[in-house]
């Protein structure tokens, strides 16, 4: 098991900043030299410490101006009479085919889900609640939330 140390976490908040930096700037930025920032990566990432490098969206830019969040509860007796399991990925895999749902998390609480959806505008988001959610088998009562400022 790979144990982190002050210099992992120095790389780690390099990357997260911005994935594409080379290994010369990483050691720049971090102080640390550049053969050992490439052999902290190449261990991190056998480790699956680092488990792939992505890329940060624009969703504004790409229209998409509302973000909500939204809790709903499922009744999974609903489902087809499979092992809990298959039950669990036939919806997730059901909920992700859904246009503007960018996350599923399962939740303890009043709900067993939480959703965060990105869609155009409110029409798409009420059509993505009262049409496809609620289609889904065992999708029950769900509570919105609408983001006013995100953070990063």
């Amino acid at each position: 098991m790979y144990k982190t140390d002050e210099n992992d976490l120095k790389i780690l908040d390099a990357l997260k900043e911005n994935s594409r930096l080379s290994m010369r700037k990483i050691a720049r930025k971090t102080l640390i030299p550049v053969a050992t920032v490439y052999n902290r990566i190449k261990k991190m990432e056998e480790a699956g410490i680092i488990e792939g490098y992505t890329i940060k969206i624009n969703q504004k830019k790409l229209g998409k101006l509302l973000t909500s969040y939204i809790q709903t509860n499922y009744d999974i007796s609903q489902w087809r009479k499979e092992s809990k399991e298959k039950q669990r990925k036939d919806l997730k895999k059901e909920l992700l085919s859904l246009s503007g749902i960018e996350s599923i998390s399962y939740i303890t609480g009043r709900f067993d889900i939480l959703l965060k959806v990105r869609v155009k505008d409110m029409d798409e988001l009420n059509n993505l609640i009262l049409t496809q959610l609620r289609n889904i088998p065992g999708i029950g009562a769900s509570e919105s939330f609408f983001v006013l400022e995100e953070i990063k």
